[in-house]
């Protein structure tokens, strides 16, 4: 018998043998019913995804991020050309709650470049001085309004943590670290916000409660800039973080203090604190102790909470530093489904709500508020600065930027790129070198749409860019402003107009001295252009 033949023969006998163990097996129906046939929907299932994603998707038809939005971010971060040709995809008058940006006739002057908010960084410092008004002893103006949001290290792998950090310093951003607690991963040089989650990774004692010690131990390793209490996140709300078994290891066990090999479970709530007055000694303990802005990451649901903790600020003299809205569109590792679609209200609705309490308790001008949750591309960033936000956080699009591909397999350890997953040959994928400067030209392109498009506007600064700049369109040709639809009245949103005009000159004298001293070191003119 011929080889060919012997080779035939054992492939029918391992047919027959795979056909009769699933007449045999009582675990699936489909087998019973269709032995070895049935098997192709398994694999057309696994492999579902990534033909929808590739071949069969419209380019804006894919979640969270279509296929433009992907584009607009990874060509960003690779410096390439993104822009798009021919005209808009999208229908204008069909599309319900489409954003229209109300652009000015006369748009607002663009500096010439080296200057505040010009190429080829895009300087974008906050309108406000964090922890100023409560007079911390190390408030500061953060230098970028965009930053990167919390991702712990063992949500995100040690590569991809090294890349957010050290693209964070090449952007003049900051890196929060997440729940998870500081890794010597996060040193890499990016100016760091502390989380403190519910568990107290990183500032706990052996028994898992608070340290005020461990804390102040742990914040001395690492540029930490500010402390941020974390009540809750848009993607699960109510319950605590969740890092799987598939994805721990000793030295993220070693990290946040817990045993290894099991899933890693946050408690829902904090046990320093039960309610908004206890959060506010809890926030004020903090910032006496380190000396740090303290601020609290929240998802918004039911509304009592913020009308208390507004008014106690209004009235006893205590008060957090930063308010961060996180939205129900935000992202996760890992989480139920039920709570990432229904257990969380969008960003635009919870952020509108809260601000609200804070400006009817004359507390606006007093408390820097972050919005999250899909925030990281230029229409949406826009959104949160005309609701009240100073700054905005990215996380998802951060990731995109250093090679993310949107797999959403996040939860299972096996990120095909390296960026969620702790197996050694699949994080060889990223070199943090490179992804570092691809996260650094994300935000700062970013940072340059945002500006372009406060300029449209005819204002010099997103903060600036209010809620009757932006006009929502309905899908029967009506039309109402962000302000109206919000309930916001008149100048709610926007930053005091002569604080960042003065600024912006402050930066650009800076800017110029800066020049200058290049100029003078090198023998050369760093930006010919604009000296002409």
């Amino acid at each position: 018998m011929s080889a060919w033949l012997w080779i035939a023969a054992g492939i029918v006998a391992a047919l027959l043998l795979l056909a009769l163990h699933d007449l045999l097996q009582r675990r699936h129906a489909l087998l019973r019913a269709y032995p070895v046939l049935g098997r192709m929907r398994f694999m057309l299932e696994k492999v579902g995804p990534e033909l929808r994603q590739y071949w069969f998707s419209p380019d804006k038809a894919e979640r969270p991020f279509d296929r433009t939005e992907r584009n607009w971010i990874y060509e960003s971060a690779k410096r390439q050309s993104n822009t798009f040709g021919f005209g808009s995809e999208s229908e204008l008058e069909r599309s319900s709650n489409y954003l229209v940006i109300r652009h000015a006739p006369f748009p607002h002057p663009t500096p010439s470049r080296g200057k505040a908010g010009a190429a080829p960084n895009f300087v974008l410092p906050s309108a406000k001085v964090l922890g100023e008004h409560r007079g911390r002893r190390h408030a500061f103006r953060p230098q970028s309004a965009v930053n990167v949001s919390a991702m712990s290290f063992g949500a995100l792998s040690a590569p991809a943590v090294v890349s957010l950090n050290r693209g964070a310093k090449l952007a003049g951003c900051m890196q929060n670290t997440g729940e998870g607690g500081l890794s010597d991963y996060h040193l890499s040089g990016g100016e760091l916000i502390f989380q403190i989650g519910t568990a107290y990774f990183g500032c706990r004692d052996k028994k898992g409660n608070f340290s005020l010690d461990q804390l102040k131990e742990t914040i001395a390793r690492g540029p930490v800039r500010a402390l941020e209490v974390k009540l809750s996140q848009g993607a699960k709300p109510g319950l605590g973080g969740l890092l799987p078994a598939a994805k721990m290891t000793k030295e993220i066990a070693d990290v946040r203090g817990v045993p290894a090999d099991k899933d890693c479970v946050s408690p829902p709530g904090h046990t320093q604190f039960e309610d908004a007055d206890g959060l506010l000694d809890f926030v004020e303990m903090l910032a006496a102790e380190t000396g740090l802005p303290v601020g609290v990451k929240s998802a918004v649901g039911e509304q009592r909470f913020w009308s208390e903790l507004a008014e106690l600020m209004a009235t006893t003299g205590r008060g957090v530093d930063f308010v961060t809205i996180d939205g129900g569109e935000g992202g996760t590792g890992a989480a139920p489904l039920v709570f990432t679609d229904h257990v969380s209200l969008p960003f635009k609705i919870g952020f509108s709500r809260v601000y609200g309490e804070f400006v009817r308790q004359g507390l606006e001008r007093q408390v820097t508020f972050i919005g999250s949750g899909k925030l990281g591309l230029p229409e949406s960033a826009l959104f949160a600065f005309a609701l009240g936000c100073d700054m905005v956080n990215v996380a998802r699009e951060a990731m995109l930027a250093i090679g993310c591909i949107q797999a959403q397999i996040c939860h299972t350890g096996r990120c095909p790129v390296g960026v969620t997953t702790q197996n050694k040959w699949l994080q060889r994928a990223i070199r943090p070198g490179d992804k570092a400067e691809r996260l650094a030209q994300y935000v700062i392109a970013l940072r340059g749409e945002l500006y372009t498009l406060a300029r449209a506007c005819g204002v010099a600064h997103p903060s600036l860019v209010t809620a009757d700049h932006l006009e929502i369109l309905d899908d029967h040709f009506g039309s109402v402003t962000v302000r109206e639809m919000f309930g916001y009245e008149e100048g709610w949103g926007a930053a005091d107009e002569d604080d960042v005009e003065g600024l912006l000159e402050e930066l650009g004298e800076d800017a110029g001295e800066e020049s200058e001293e290049e100029a003078a070191a090198h023998g050369v003119t760093p930006f010919p252009e604009a000296a002409g």
